[in-house]
């Protein structure tokens, strides 16, 4: 099966990045978003949030990679690992959504089972080396 963006080119859209609007609140006593990816104090300062770019996670690295082809190995509780190969879908905190390359077969997979995911190609990553 060729690749299901092609298809389907807007069906897994990146999220646009919202803010808060003007005198929202993002959670009690933290203030506004700012620009800057920091807070905005109630005294009206800029406040940096440390480590903002600096962390990486695997849901990112997948998520910046859609529609490329990765193995997935996964071993569940009392089994021998098992092994998906699909095109990147999508990714959260706790799965990855995953498009079997020969069949119609989507999979939505836990990362807790995850052991680890490799890429024939050159990957892109949300942060810079």
């Amino acid at each position: 099966m060729s690749n299901p963006f092609e298809y389907y080119p807007n069906i897994y859209r990146q999220p646009q990045p919202t803010t808060p609007h003007q005198g929202q609140q993002t959670g009690q006593g933290q203030g506004l978003a700012a620009s800057s990816g920091g807070m905005i104090s109630q005294q009206g300062q800029v406040t940096a949030t440390p480590g903002l770019f600096e962390q990486s996670y695997v849901e990112n690295i997948l998520r910046s990679n859609r529609g490329k082809i990765a193995t997935v190995y996964m071993t569940f509780t009392g089994h021998q690992q098992q092994v998906f190969v699909g095109y990147v879908m999508g990714a959260g905190r706790d799965h990855i959504v995953l498009r079997d390359v020969n069949t119609t077969k989507t999979y939505i997979l836990l990362t807790i089972y995850l052991d680890y995911v490799t890429f024939d190609e050159e990957i892109a990553l949300p942060y810079q080396l």
